[in-house]
């Protein structure tokens, strides 16, 4: 999965990539990159929710990159800014949360990405340490004092929300954010911040910050990244079902394969770009397949199998793939309930009762078929599959007990239309 690029090579990658919107200082970081070993940059993310989504994912895959090419990551949790809210990308003002709550989302996103980025040369930190400890008057004098309310009104964050208004709360956010890349840079050896295009003002305003402070030939970069937008022109990120989260409990791991499996031909080139760390080489090969053999899906099936793995690991893709190949078969008896579950969440429902029936009544009764001449029919004719098996039997009788422990049938009509339906 891996590809361990050359440090001299970074930026060169991740133009081909698609991966720069913009930079403060590009001549300035090509310089730095090939005259020191040891550049440290950051990302960081304020936990209002308990997991990331794949739109939140962006930043972090260029972090990785960085970090297979030596360099040192360090992501901010920010249990500081989170408690305030960042007014990026919105038009009205968010709801504070409970000190409980921004937490309990600490822990979690903690762990996410210690999943995503393992132990080695990699650091996470929490700005409610210097944050939380910094007095109002403190605040004022040693940090307020150097924010000009002009240039902050200037920042396009900001002056987006001037007509509908924001608060003194979240007015003062990119001076908080500027103080996390100033403490970065001060007692972590930071030299660079990365984000979202949406991030540049707040960006910016740190790196101001550190040469107010430690003067013009102090080291701080700043690079962006895109706003990725699907070939259709909607953004990224959302399937039918909402956000695709990267906690499996909120978005499964077989959920997630198939939203990758799922992509437009349109798509699925930038996204291989983005979202795995195969080589130059082998994305080419797979953009050419996509021209020439496009019913092939090879390009898709890569992109599933590499973003599913590297955030669920291996067992989390065997799952995915056990079942998206059950289903495509119709071999679906070697499911878990758990797995089927996943696999049939979004499938149309039915409910039955414990008792065994005709399977013609079933069918009838939980509306899969509309009449009983239409169900014998299609029983006859081969086109139902009970729990996986063909039933051609007018007299068969469903067994609710027999299979999946008694809490579900699985009735297939025809190649792939499946309905689960629960046992009461």
């Amino acid at each position: 999965m891996e590809e361990i690029m050359a440090k001299f090579d970074i930026l060169e990658d991740l133009k081909w990539r698609g991966a720069i919107n913009q930079q403060t200082d590009e001549e300035g970081l090509k310089k730095y990159l090939a005259e020191h070993d040891d550049l440290a940059l950051y990302c960081g993310t304020d936990p209002t929710g308990d997991s990331l989504h794949i739109g939140h994912l962006i930043p972090f895959m260029i972090l990785k990159r960085f970090q297979l090419a030596g360099y040192h990551p360090v992501i901010i949790i920010g249990g500081g800014t989170g408690s305030i809210g960042d007014p990026s990308g919105r038009k009205t003002e968010r709801v504070l949360q409970s000190d409980e709550q921004v937490h309990h989302n600490e822990v979690a996103l903690t762990n996410q990405m210690k999943k995503l980025f393992g132990t080695e040369n990699f650091q996470i930190v929490n700005n409610r340490d210097w944050l939380g400890k910094m007095s109002l008057l403190e605040f004022l004098r040693d940090y307020g004092k150097l924010f000009q309310i002009n240039n902050m009104l200037a920042k396009d964050v900001v002056a987006s929300r001037l007509e509908n208004g924001i608060s003194f709360t979240e007015f003062t956010y990119q001076i908080l954010q500027g103080i996390d890349f100033y403490i970065l840079n001060r007692d972590y050896g930071v030299q660079m911040q990365i984000g979202g295009s949406d991030q540049w003002g707040n960006i910016t305003s740190g790196i101001d910050l550190i040469h107010r402070l430690e003067g013009n030939d102090r080291p701080a970069f700043g690079l962006t990244i895109p706003l990725m937008l699907k070939a259709d022109g909607t953004k990224f990120g959302k399937s039918a079902g909402g956000a695709v989260w990267l906690d499996p409990e909120k978005t499964s791991p077989y959920e997630f394969y198939q939203f990758w499996i799922n992509q437009d031909d349109r798509d699925v080139v930038k996204y291989l770009k983005y979202f795995t760390f195969l080589s130059h080489e082998e994305i080419e090969a797979l953009a050419e397949k996509v021209k020439t053999e496009p019913w092939k899906r090879e390009a898709q099936k890569t992109l599933a199998a590499e973003v599913t793995k590297f955030v669920h690991g291996e067992a989390g893709l065997k799952e995915a793939q056990m079942i998206t190949d059950a289903l495509f078969s119709g071999n679906v008896k070697e499911l878990s309930v758990k797995q089927i579950e996943q696999a049939l969440k979004n499938a149309p429902s039915a409910e039955s009762t414990t008792e065994k029936k005709n399977l013609v009544e079933f069918l009838v009764d939980t509306k899969i078929e509309s009449s009983k001449r239409q169900a014998r029919e299609d029983v006859q004719n081969g086109a139902i599959y009970v729990n996986g098996d063909k039933i051609q039997d007018l007299e068969f009788e469903v067994d609710p007990s027999a299979s999946f422990e008694g809490k579900y049938v699985i009735i297939r009509k025809g190649k792939r239309k499946y309905t689960l339906v629960t046992i009461k």
